[in-house]
C-alpha cells in the first residue's frame, strides 16, 4: 500500500497532480477540503461541529479534523493506498495520522512537497482567481498572508518527515507534464 502526503503551499498544483496520481497507481484521494465540504452539507455529526467552529471564525481543532479523516480512511478498506491533499498540516495532525495508519499496517511512506517559488504562485493563485470566484484568490494580500501561514505553521511538517526518511521534494515549475514526470519518478523509488 502506498499512502503519501502532497504537500505544498496554495497554487502549487497538488488537487492538479493528485488527479493524475490517483488514476496512475489507483489510490484514493483525500482533500481535507472536500471532506469538510462533504461533511458540512451532508449534516454529519462531525461536520456540524466543524461547523460551529468555522462560524465563529475559529479554526477546526485537530482532534474534529482527524477524526473526519479517519472516518473518510475506514469508507476505503481495499484501496491501494492514500494520497492526503491538505492534511496534515501540524506535527500534532501528522503524529496522530500516523498511529492511525499505523495501527493499520499501512504507514505513510512519503511526504513529496512540490516546491514552486512565491512569485510564481501569487500569479497562478490571482490567475485562478479570475474564474474560481474565490475572494481570497483574487487579493494578493490575502494570498500573501495565506502563504505567510503555511510558511509559519506547516512548512515544519518538513522537518517532521525529513527526520523519517520520508521527505521528497520536487521541482514544481513547469507543464503538467513535466512536473507529473518528476512525480512519478519519486514515486516509483519507493
Amino acid at each position: 500500500m502506498k499512502n503519501i502526503v502532497l504537500f505544498g503551499p496554495p497554487g502549487v498544483g497538488k488537487g492538479t497532480q493528485a488527479a493524475f496520481l490517483k488514476d496512475l497507481y489507483k489510490l484514493t484521494h483525500i482533500s481535507t477540503g472536500d471532506v469538510f465540504r462533504n461533511n458540512i452539507k451532508n449534516n454529519t455529526p462531525l461536520g456540524i461541529l466543524a461547523k460551529s467552529y468555522m462560524d465563529k471564525g475559529n479554526l477546526v481543532p485537530d482532534e474534529v479534523t482527524i477524526n473526519m479523516l479517519e472516518e473518510e480512511v475506514n469508507k476505503f478498506p481495499n484501496t491501494n493506498g492514500f494520497i492526503f491533499d491538505g492534511f496534515p498540516r501540524t506535527t500534532s495532525q501528522a503524529k496522530a495520522l500516523d498511529l492511525f495508519l499505523n495501527a493499520k499496517n499501512t504507514p505513510i511512506k512519503a511526504m513529496i512537497a512540490l516546491d514552486v517559488p512565491e512569485d510564481i504562485l501569487v500569479k497562478r493563485i490571482l490567475n485562478r482567481g479570475l474564474t474560481s470566484n474565490r475572494p481570497d484568490d483574487q487579493d494578493e494580500s490575502r494570498i500573501r498572508h495565506r502563504f505567510n501561514e503555511y510558511q509559519t505553521k506547516t512548512a515544519i511538517l518538513i522537518d517532521y518527515y525529513t527526520a523519517q526518511n520520508k521527505f521528497y521534494s520536487v521541482n514544481g515549475v513547469g507543464s503538467l507534464e513535466e512536473i507529473t514526470k518528476r512525480l512519478i519518478k519519486v514515486f516509483e523509488a519507493f
